[in-house]
């Protein structure tokens, strides 16, 4: 590249930079033009996507995320091409693309990728947001948590309370999962005439009733703060009921079929 200012070629250099993006101080190495005479730094095209992507890569291996060279070195380990992880990881091949090219994934897409790529990813996760299994205690550990945010009683044995309480449940389970990489309570959902649903939810109502939340695992800051947030944006039953059925992973859902955790990265309402 030749400097605007008539200096003659510009020099290729590595240079080292600390910048603060999305909230962290990172560190990285990116590569510019810099005229010998003024100094003048510039970069091409080329140049320029290269440099973003090695900010993101640095930013994510600051916060703790796979990297794209790392999500590409671990799926050429396993052999498969990124049609092959895509269909592993229950998303887009286009989602894909985007991580290897320097977009940043979402923690929950990375721990679910991190499962795939070292072979521990099942459908149990998928279906139960990395938990292994539904805690009953948890569910009433929740809804419990949600009374005192709605100030009412959500746990009722109603028609009705069945309705709204499930989805409550789905939105504190997919969020925590979306911004946690883990659901609160290990619940699967389907999506059924009246919205999202936890599985069986009409046949675990008495024992959910029946269980006691002391013996449940502690609800952490972060998940109080998301049943907290759930519960101030819908205060009331017809509002999240009118939500749920807003959402494109309910609507494109046939009756009965599952509702991934995979499918969080795709709700609007919250």
């Amino acid at each position: 590249m030749d400097c605007p200012n008539n200096h003659g070629k510009m020099e290729l250099k590595r240079l080292v930079k600390e910048v603060t993006f999305r909230g962290r101080l990172v560190k990285y190495r990116p590569e510019h033009f810099v005229c010998h005479s003024c100094g003048l730094v510039a970069d091409d095209w080329k140049l320029a996507a290269n440099n973003q992507k090695a900010l993101s890569d640095a930013y994510r291996r600051t916060v703790g995320l796979l990297s794209s060279e790392e999500i590409v070195e671990g799926r050429k380990k396993l052999g498969w091409n990124q049609e092959q992880l895509a269909k592993a990881a229950s998303v887009g091949i286009a989602s894909i693309k985007r991580w290897e090219g320097g977009l940043i994934q979402t923690k929950s897409m990375d721990a679910i990728l991190r499962r795939v790529l070292t072979g521990k990813e099942t459908l149990k996760d998928i279906y139960t947001g990395n938990r292994g299994g539904i805690s009953l205690q948890r569910i009433k550990l929740v809804l419990g948590e949600f009374g005192k945010a709605l100030g009412k009683k959500i746990l009722r044995s109603s028609d009705k309370g069945v309705l709204y309480a499930g989805k409550y449940l789905f939105y504190a389970d997919m969020i925590a999962f979306r911004e946690l990489g883990q659901s609160v309570t290990g619940a699967s959902y389907a999506a059924m005439p009246h919205g999202p649903q936890l599985d069986n939810y009409r046949e675990l109502v008495e024992s959910i009733q029946a269980a006691d939340e002391s013996e449940a695992e502690p609800l952490t800051e972060q998940e109080k703060r998301i049943i907290r947030r759930i519960a101030k944006t819908f205060p009331n039953d017809q509002s999240i009921y009118r939500a749920v059925h807003k959402e494109e992973v309910f609507k494109n859902k046939k009756p009965g079929e599952h509702i991934l955790y995979t499918d969080a990265e795709r709700l609007l309402e919250m």
